[in-house]
This record gives structure tokens, C-alpha cells and sequence, in this order.
């Protein structure tokens, strides 16, 4: 996994639009980097919505918000409306991002193995430096918590 203090890697993810976009795009402010699951799922649905009501502090405390799954472009844009979601989200299909970041891993549940998304938030600086790492992710109170270390960014 990425740590604290590492210059982040760029790989290409897909914006809404279709486009490629890397975060190069968000170089000059804070970046809050989240990965998570599955859109639409339960606690997914819970962080996201949570990110979107904390938006605009976010946004006054100069920080984007950039949430990444693996899913479609497709799936995610209907994940935005269903939710009236307002935190951008982006598509890892391929997952050589996931992979970068180092939490493609492998999980299990209810017996069994399989390879899936650690859901874990990185806090990025304007110069495209890790300065905080959340592993394994409890999604209650979690993007106060971000926040809070946003604002003691200053």
C-alpha cells in the first residue's frame, strides 16, 4: 500500500465523460483520494453520501474529493444521480490504479477468497505527496475525520 510520505503513482482512470484523466488534474490543492468496493452497496452508498454532505467544507478547505472504484462509467453516473452524489467519482476498470495504490488485494467472506478493493482514503497534497493514509476504512465518521485532517493541513 501507498504510505505517508510517498509521491503518488499516476495511472489513468476514466472521468464521467468517458475521457481518461489522471491526477495530474488535481496538482496545486489537497486531494482526498478514496477507494472503495462497489457503488450501490450498502456501506459504499453510506461514504459516498457522507463525502457528498461534508462537499462544500471540503471545498472551502481547498480540498477535491476524488472517490475510484472499479466500476463502469456507466454504473457510476447512475450511482451520482440516485444519489444526488457531490464528490467526483471515477472508474478503475482495468485496475492498474487500485493496483499502484496497493489495495487490490485479496479478501474473503463467508468462507471464501477473492480479489477486491480495500477500502481505504488517502490524503494528497498540492505537490502530489501522501501526507495520510486511512487502511481498511470504517465508513461511520470517517469523512469528518478526513476533513478534520484537511483543515490541520491549513
Amino acid at each position: 500500500m501507498v504510505n505517508e510520505g510517498d509521491k503518488v503513482p499516476d495511472a489513468a482512470l476514466k472521468g464521467l465523460d468517458g475521457e481518461s484523466f489522471t491526477l495530474e488534474r488535481h496538482r496545486g490543492k489537497p486531494l482526498v483520494l478514496y477507494f472503495y468496493p462497489k457503488a450501490d452497496t450498502p456501506g459504499c452508498t453510506n461514504e459516498a453520501k457522507d463525502f457528498s454532505a461534508l462537499a462544500e467544507e471540503f471545498r472551502k478547505a481547498g480540498a477535491a474529493v476524488l472517490g475510484v472504484s472499479k466500476d463502469s462509467v456507466k454504473k457510476l453516473a447512475r450511482f451520482i444521480e440516485k444519489y444526488d452524489l457531490q464528490v467526483e467519482l471515477a472508474s478503475d476498470e482495468k485496475g492498474g490504479f487500485c493496483e499502484a495504490f496497493g489495495i487490490w488485494a485479496e479478501k474473503s467472506m463467508y468462507g471464501r477468497s477473492y480479489m477486491g478493493i480495500i477500502r481505504a482514503t488517502f490524503l494528497i497534497d498540492g505537490e502530489g505527496r501522501v501526507v495520510r493514509v486511512w487502511p481498511k476504512v470504517k465508513v461511520a465518521g470517517h469523512a469528518q475525520e478526513v476533513l478534520e485532517a484537511v483543515k490541520a493541513l491549513g
